[in-house]
């Protein structure tokens, strides 16, 4: 690769492209676009008009780029990765819908993400140091955290959230505005039709609670007194064995009152709930 030399001054100036970037001769940058320092682009690539990639962002071949996208710094994005691309929705009527990539994000091959919509807040959203794996999908007005994992062809309908940390295994698909909380962790091949808690796994084809994600509770040095109490609170408020078992909310009333910090996590994304109610569970 070298820097592109098919840009005069003028596009130069109408893209402005930094002086640093180094642009394969086949791709094509569009006027209109602004590309950081530092930035690498490989062969055959499109970067359309309305797209800012920030700084030292590592664009292989092939890679399509588009609509109002804007990359921060610091990400690779593999071959055949499409981001930006209209939503998935007939209700889209080309709104100036916009998606957001943070920092430091690995966006590996033929993954797609589509814009915002009008119905949605405008913005599909990802934050900062995800993986997401070859084939993954995240669709229109999605709203995914930090440090999230996709394994390949994990795929989130529009309007998902998904919390900081959780990890979706492969296959796994996630219906629309359905949330997944912090740190939970989704099997491969589940079916995902209601909120996922944070600090759960969920497993099986309708992705129904195994109990507390101890592994990536243990992963974020998370002190082994609060996964205990957390454990207890959990199994309390979701437990079958129950023989006289209380209405969800009456329990969370009383659990509220632990002032634990993931307990209080715990607690608000329950009181919270929506209309896609919460994943049934199995102990």
């Amino acid at each position: 690769m070298r820097q592109n030399e098919t840009n005069n001054k003028k596009n130069v100036i109408m893209s402005k492209i930094d002086t640093t970037a180094v642009i394969h001769k086949s791709t094509i940058v569009e006027d209109g676009a602004t590309i950081g320092k530092n930035v690498t682009i490989g062969p055959f690539c499109v970067i359309g008009k309305d797209v800012t990639l920030g700084d030292d962002n590592i664009i292989h071949s092939h890679a399509v780029i588009t609509g109002k996208t804007t990359i921060g710094r610091g990400n690779e994005i593999f071959p055949f990765a499409i981001l930006g691309s209209k939503p998935l929705d007939k209700k889209y009527a080309g709104e100036d819908s916009e998606l957001i990539i943070g920092d430091r994000n690995q966006i590996r091959e033929h993954v797609s993400i589509t814009l915002g919509t009008a119905g949605g807040g405008m913005v599909t959203r990802v934050g900062n140091d995800c993986l997401f794996m070859n084939g993954a999908h995240i669709s229109h007005d999605a709203q995914v955290g930090d440090g999230v994992i996709l394994v390949t062809h994990a795929t989130l309908g529009g309007h998902v959230v998904v919390g900081d940390g959780a990890i979706l295994g492969g296959l796994a698909a996630v219906h629309q505005f359905v949330r997944v909380g912090q740190y939970a962790m989704i099997g491969g091949l589940s079916r995902v039709v209601d909120d996922v808690p944070p600090f759960t796994m969920a497993n099986g084809p309708d992705a129904t609670m195994q109990g507390l994600n101890l592994l990536g509770l243990k992963r974020q040095n998370i002190d082994k007194q609060d996964i205990k109490l957390l454990q207890k609170q959990l199994y309390y408020l979701f437990s079958k064995n129950e023989k006289s078992p209380k209405p969800l909310d009456e329990k969370l009333r009383e659990v509220s009152l632990d002032k634990n910090p993931l307990v209080q996590k715990l607690v608000d994304f329950l009181q919270r709930r929506t209309h896609r109610g919460i994943a049934g569970a199995d102990f």
